[in-house]
């Protein structure tokens, strides 16, 4: 199988295997499935972070306001009484007025917390220098234990307006967010190599060659995003070792 080394810019992402027969197009929708899934994940898993400490999301026109105005305004929150985590719930008020407040108790937020943290070992950019690859599967792993501890402790869902609940569902609104600006649409995914754009009509193999145990770094980029950087001739940790014996050397000649 040909390894993939997958960056997005110069920061690494992920391990792919692939084999040499792919054709482009089909690469790179799988690439940008297995990019977009992980940023599915943390997002989930901040949200999810949140809901541990400050319970579900208040209803869009509750955003932001102080208990006043929302007395004032005769506002309610009629999923406070149905969405309820499982052991009951403690006051933890949200400093930022996105949640309600209703913390579950210390046992069920651990299992929410537990998933989290497992489910960012799983899709971690770690995993990249231990060599272990990453599929579709693993990031699918990664949402079902989040989706898994979610219902454990909100047997009752979440109301439909909190992001989680969005975000499994798929009917997430990232418009106007910092998030949308990371997405990478399928149709608009570009795969560049050495610095040159890989054709979608082009085998893999036709443009890497058909050495099945080649390891290969990939570039992911949007569509008119233009060239990446290209990856440099010496490795960092190469770079500074030759300078410190390039001054080494210079010491000994003094």
């Amino acid at each position: 199988m040909v390894l993939l080394h997958v960056k997005r810019g110069e920061e690494s992402q992920f391990l792919y295997e692939t084999s040499t027969g792919v054709r482009v197009e089909q690469l790179g929708y799988e690439l940008v499935t297995i990019y977009n899934g992980r940023l599915k994940v943390s997002r989930i898993c901040s949200e999810i972070e949140e809901l541990a400490k400050h319970g579900t999301m208040l209803p869009p026109d509750m955003l932001g306001l102080t208990d006043e105005q929302v007395e004032e305004l005769h506002l309610v929150d009629e999923w406070a009484d149905t969405c309820v985590p499982s052991g009951g719930w403690r006051f933890n008020r949200d400093p930022v007025g996105r949640r309600n407040g209703h913390q579950p108790q210390a046992k069920m937020a651990e299992v929410l917390e537990k998933a989290v943290a497992d489910a960012k070992a799983i899709i971690s950019k770690k995993l990249t220098g231990e060599g272990k690859p990453m599929t579709q599967r693993t990031v699918q792993e990664a949402l079902d234990l989040l989706r898994g501890a979610v219902m454990i402790v909100y047997p009752m869902q979440l109301p439909p307006h909190d992001p989680i609940r969005m975000e499994f569902n798929n009917t997430e609104d990232l418009s106007g967010t910092q998030a949308s600006l990371e997405v990478i649409e399928p149709a608009k995914v570009q795969l560049w190599f050495a610095g040159k754009l890989m054709l979608n009509d082009k085998l893999l193999g036709e443009i890497v060659g058909q050495n099945e145990k080649t390891k290969i770094i990939v570039k992911l980029a949007k569509l008119n995003e233009g060239a990446p950087g290209r990856e440099p001739v010496i490795s960092e940790d190469a770079r500074r070792q030759m300078m410190a014996h390039a001054y080494r050397r210079q010491e000994e000649l003094k």
